[in-house]
């Protein structure tokens, strides 16, 4: 037996000591990782990935000791990966394990690794992804992986965990602005922490009106948590999971592996997955279909398209979408004019938000049908409940911007009255 068999044996077996050599041997990419590596690849996406991250100050590590002892709890055995800033004198992880997880720190279901970031971009260490693969080799169901909490550009945790949570706090102020660009965008469930404190109400309204875009049950949940006093922490499991169970149904619950089914793709900023495998069909009737611009009024903004040489063919209001939309042909495809007729519609609180510009690509599908069905699937986050019916008859669904490399897609098959319904 070779020396990475042996190991892989080990580890297979729940050994703690092999589980942390065989992270050594990753992380300093040792002899024999790369065969580690591909053996712990049979495993992939047996254990649930749910990426904590936000601003420094949020709380993230007291919330991630407080969701590890009431997984603890409920007979989950449970992996973290907590990235630190790197030290400037050895490299390695200014927080050590012991110094992070005070409270579920010596459970024999828990193991904790702490990992330097290395100057690693994104909140996460470079071998991060592969730190997740031999913990799912080693039997744990759940995997933690905090990041360092530098702000904005955290959206590399979305890549790599199948449920995004970000920690804020009251009292960010404009700090809750300036995420906007990035990481508010990507997030699955939304923690408001420390809801003690006077402002949690503000907090929570700023993450619901920043989701504008995204209908009913598809926008994701805000939850208030205290976690120095362990409040709140059960709901953001229940919250967690219903994120997650497309990919681990019940897992958070009372059942195992053996009973969450095969693993479902993860976001990788492919709408498909990395690892999904799309009929040809499908794949084969995709093609660009319209861009939908978002302008504060079609009057004024037709000007421009008319003046060079682009006329508007069709113009009506969609009630249910409160919007006017105006079609532009362009060669094989379409440009949208989208004008809200009200404020607190979809397009009124994006305008608010961002301001005129690109609002979503459109793709023609041949099997709307399919493709809807299809994505939920797969496990990829769609904006929109059901598949609707908008300008010109076509019916369409939204794909939400977090599967798609932050763009929203919209999906668009044939007129009602061309379907078999």
């Amino acid at each position: 037996m070779t020396d990475v068999a042996e190991l892989l044996e080990r580890l297979r077996g729940g050994e703690v000591r092999a589980l942390a050599r065989a992270i050594s041997v990753v992380e300093d990419g040792a002899a024999g990782a790369a065969e580690l590596l591909a053996a712990c690849a049979a495993d992939r996406g047996r254990a649930l990935r749910v990426g904590i991250t936000g601003p420094p100050g949020a709380g993230k590590s007291t919330l991630v000791d407080r969701l590890a002892r009431e997984l603890l709890r409920r007979g989950r055995r449970v992996g973290v990966i907590a990235v630190d800033p790197s030290s400037p004198f050895t490299g390695g992880a200014l927080l050590g394990d012991r110094i992070r997880m005070q409270g579920a720190g010596g459970d024999p279901g828990l193991y904790i690794r702490s990992m330097a970031s290395r100057g690693a971009r994104g909140g996460l260490a470079a071998t991060a992804a592969e730190v997740c693969l031999v913990l799912e080799a080693a039997g744990r169901e759940v995997v933690l992986l905090e990041t360092m909490g530098v702000g904005q550009d955290e959206i590399e945790v979305a890549r790599l965990a199948d449920v995004t949570v970000l920690v804020l706090v009251p009292g960010m102020g404009d700090e809750v602005q300036s995420l906007k660009a990035g990481i508010m965008e990507i997030a699955d469930v939304y923690v408001v922490n420390k809801s003690d404190r006077g402002g949690a109400e503000r907090v929570e309204a700023e993450i619901l009106a920043m989701q504008g875009l995204v209908e009913g049950e598809s926008a994701a949940p805000v939850v208030r948590t205290d976690a120095l006093r362990g409040e709140g922490v059960g709901e953001l499991l229940e919250a967690i999971e219903r994120r997650g169970s497309g990919s681990r149904r019940g897992l958070l619950g009372g059942g195992g592996v053996e009973e969450a089914g095969p693993p479902a793709s993860r976001k990788d900023g492919n709408v498909f997955g990395e690892d999904d495998t799309v009929s040809g069909d499908i794949e084969g009737g995709l093609r660009l279909d319209h861009l939908g611009i978002a302008v504060r009024s079609i009057a004024a903004a037709r000007g421009f398209y008319e003046g060079l040489g682009i006329s508007v063919a069709a113009e009506e209001v969609v009630a249910h979408e409160q919007v006017r939309t105006a079609m532009l042909p362009l060669g094989e495809t379409r440009l949208e004019l989208i004008e809200p007729v009200a404020e607190d519609s979809v397009i009124g609180r994006f305008l608010a938000r961002r301001g005129e510009g690109l609002h979503h690509i459109a793709l023609r599908c041949e099997d709307l049908d399919g493709l809807f069905v299809r994505l939920r699937a797969q496990g990829v986050r769609l904006a929109s409940e059901a598949i609707r019916t908008g300008a010109g008859g076509h019916r369409y669904f939204f794909v939400h911007p977090a599967g798609t490399g932050g763009v929203l897609v919209e999906m668009v098959g044939d007129r009602m009255n061309e379907t078999d319904q």
